[in-house]
């Protein structure tokens, strides 16, 4: 898959222009960083929460000038994309300053994040989104968490009022692929998760898990998944700490462990093995200071760390302690691509699946330029029916003949529709009378005699 710089952007929308591009009412854009350009700490200040996609779109379009465009937003774990549709001739203003709000919001110069940027057009952007929801473009090949995270975004981008036709379509199709994609190919067999790279890290450092005391940090999606594989090895205990008693609770229960809540966690910490973080915190809420206590409460056992939120939940120094074992969703990398190679032909078929997509939705595209001018006509043919039915109900209310009165209704309405291409036949000169010609001729389905 080729990403392109928001640098050469601009050369690419020029060539997308060229005599081999097809024309579309509408141009796709995507930019964004994930998790082969953007290291975890940057990506990490690209991080928006479901409840912050809403009001950013909004920002974003507020600040864009000229016609609206549509938008939505991804943020996952691994990525942060903005899925821009707009009118081609606006599309290629909109890439810098779409990169200047992205930066704005990350608190970062542009300069900076342009280096772990990506800009894809039309084609390369439908290919991407298709990809992306698939599990192609995932840190975990053939991961089907990302599909339901691209449905998020698609929801709130529909409250922000920032959707469109366009975007919609792209999106829904994404899904039937990514559905296409994984009934017809065995992309997601083979495939090792984050919670199970966890737990076989946990194996790796402990020789009996069923002697390990486990702290799940938070209650969301990904720590509910590592609880459900951690509680398979039957540890000797769980416990579920979270901002919120009543969600942790409730998980908790399910594996029949502790509910805490985090403001007790410096209390609570020693007692455990192993833990594992991933919140929506926006800062880290275990630190070096924190472990250090624990690592002397603890008389130097080992402990092992995953911090699986971005931006982190453990700060990175605690990486420094004697004793501790902290790893990160990158650091997991390597564990996650284990498989690959029993699923390799699997890729060949999604990608070939994805390119039929790819083609069909550019068509789409396409077509939608002819909407206007298909409206236009049926404007027009609407007032040319109604004018004339008009003048027959008239003379019908007088008394006229009926077959006088139809067979003037019909040659009325015959005249008015072929009034304008009758003139533009006349008045056309040269080369562009004869490509008018061939044209109604095809529209009408006529023989022309070339004798």
């Amino acid at each position: 898959m080729r990403l392109t710089s928001v640098k050469a952007a601009g050369r690419l929308w020029t060539q997308a222009c060229g005599p081999k591009s097809y024309n579309s009412a509408v141009s796709v854009f995507a930019l964004g960083l994930n998790h082969t350009t953007a290291p975890l700490d940057l990506r990490g200040r690209f991080s928006f929460a479901p409840e912050q996609c809403a009001p950013a779109l909004r920002t974003f379009r507020d600040r864009m000038h000229g016609p609206m465009p549509e938008a939505a937003l991804v943020s996952t774990c691994n990525r942060t994309e903005l899925y821009v549709a707009a009118d081609p001739k606006a599309v290629r203003e909109l890439v810098q300053p779409t990169l200047g709000w992205l930066a704005q919001q990350g608190g970062v110069a542009m300069d900076q994040l342009e280096h772990h940027t990506y800009v894809m057009e039309d084609r390369a952007a439908a290919r991407h989104a298709f990809r992306v929801a698939s599990g192609l473009d995932s840190m975990v090949l053939g991961e089907p968490q990302i599909l339901g995270q691209m449905k998020q975004a698609v929801r709130l981008a529909d409250e922000a009022g920032t959707l469109g036709t366009t975007l919609h379509q792209l999106f829904q199709r994404s899904f039937s692929v990514a559905k296409e994609v994984r009934t017809s190919t065995e992309i997601g067999s083979h495939s090792i998760s984050m919670a199970a790279a966890a737990v076989r890290l946990a194996g790796q450092l402990f020789e009996d898990l069923s002697e390990v005391r486990l702290l799940f940090v938070g209650a969301g999606e990904m720590i509910e998944l590592c609880a459900t594989h951690f509680a398979a090895q039957r540890p000797r205990s769980i416990a579920v700490a979270n901002r919120t008693f009543e969600r942790g609770q409730a998980l908790a229960r399910r594996f029949d462990g502790e509910a805490l809540l985090l403001k007790d966690l410096p209390e609570h910490l020693p007692r455990y093995d192993v833990v594992v973080s991933c919140t929506a915190s926006s800062l880290p809420i275990l630190g070096k200071g924190m472990l250090e206590r624990v690592v002397r409460a603890r008389r130097h056992e080992p402990m092992l760390m995953v911090d699986l939120a971005v931006p982190r939940d453990i700060e990175p120094e605690v990486a420094d302690l004697d004793d501790v074992f902290l790893y990160t969703v990158d650091d997991l990398a390597a564990i996650v691509q284990s498989g690959v190679e029993e699923r390799r032909s699997a890729v060949t078929q999604a990608e070939a699946i994805i390119e039929t997509q790819v083609g069909q939705f550019l068509n789409w595209m396409a077509a939608r330029e002819a909407v206007p001018l298909i409206r236009g006509l049926r404007e027009r043919g609407e007032l040319a029916r109604r004018a004339e039915l008009d003048r027959a109900a008239r003379a019908l209310a007088r008394g006229d003949d009926p077959r006088v009165v139809l067979e003037a209704l019909s040659q009325g309405l015959m005249n008015k529709l072929l009034h304008a291409p009758t003139q533009a036949l006349h008045d056309a000169r040269g080369d562009d009378g004869r490509r008018l010609q061939d044209t109604i001729a095809k529209v009408f389905q006529l023989r022309r005699d070339n004798k």
